[in-house]
């Protein structure tokens, strides 16, 4: 009984950190590479470093820190081949999710996805990019949950967990956030209208400018040849 009850908080609390980390990481307040210092960390979460170690271990297990030699934990930089490898994953689930969503949506199904995308809407027309990463989340969710296969919903939420690394060149970008915007509204009309063709080229394409984006911001630290170069 006493283990439980005094684990209960830790773990809680262990939770927190790494939703707060991961949405640091996400909105670039921790860049790639920026190492997680135990000492600072349990300083300004007011906690013990095992819980810092718990939650460290905790994004490393998502993939989002890594350890390195004589660094420790930092923020993971992925490399052009790990983040065309796991778009191409995304890719492929998301589109067979896609497929497999009943349409036209349910009445019920499409005013949920409508109530988040008001709420995203709003926090992209405030600038509020906290906001709108959350919403943006809560929208693919719900969209990609509607195909009837929780495991295959499960393995979608992973694999773009995978890239939140690699998200803040977009996350923070007003112009993809716009386009974000005007896509999921796109969906949405594509779902009530029961036009799976659209639907699905619409996931297909909303997934890419994340993808560009990154790897022209890396192109320097790994030596990405430029379009067209020999």
């Amino acid at each position: 009984m006493t283990d439980t009850t005094t684990r209960k908080p830790s773990t809680s609390q262990v939770q927190e950190i790494v939703r707060a980390l991961e949405e640091q990481i996400v909105l670039g307040w921790l860049m790639p590479r920026q190492r997680l210092l135990e000492e600072k960390l349990s300083a300004h979460f007011n906690c013990k470093k095992h819980v810092i170690r718990e939650a460290i271990f905790e994004l490393e297990r998502m993939g989002l820190v890594e350890h390195i030699a004589n660094k420790g934990a930092t923020v993971r930089l992925l490399s052009p081949e790990e983040i065309r490898q796991i778009y191409s994953v995304r890719e492929a689930l998301e589109m067979l999710a896609a497929q497999q969503i009943p349409l036209p949506g349910s009445p019920e199904f499409v005013a949920e996805l409508t109530r988040i995308q008001t709420e995203h809407t709003r926090a992209v027309e405030a600038r509020d990019f906290r906001a709108a990463f959350h919403a943006n989340m809560a929208f693919h969710d719900c969209l990609f949950s509607a195909c009837g296969n929780p495991y295959l919903a499960e393995m979608i939420r992973s694999s773009a967990q995978k890239v939140h690394g690699a998200r803040f060149y977009t996350s923070a970008s007003v112009p993809h956030l716009v386009n974000a915007r005007d896509e999921h509204w796109a969906m949405i009309r594509a779902i009530e209208s029961g036009n799976r063709d659209s639907l699905v080229s619409l996931c297909r394409s909303h997934i890419g400018p994340s993808l560009d984006t990154y790897l022209n911001a890396v192109r320097g630290l790994f030596e990405i040849p430029s379009p067209g170069a020999r």
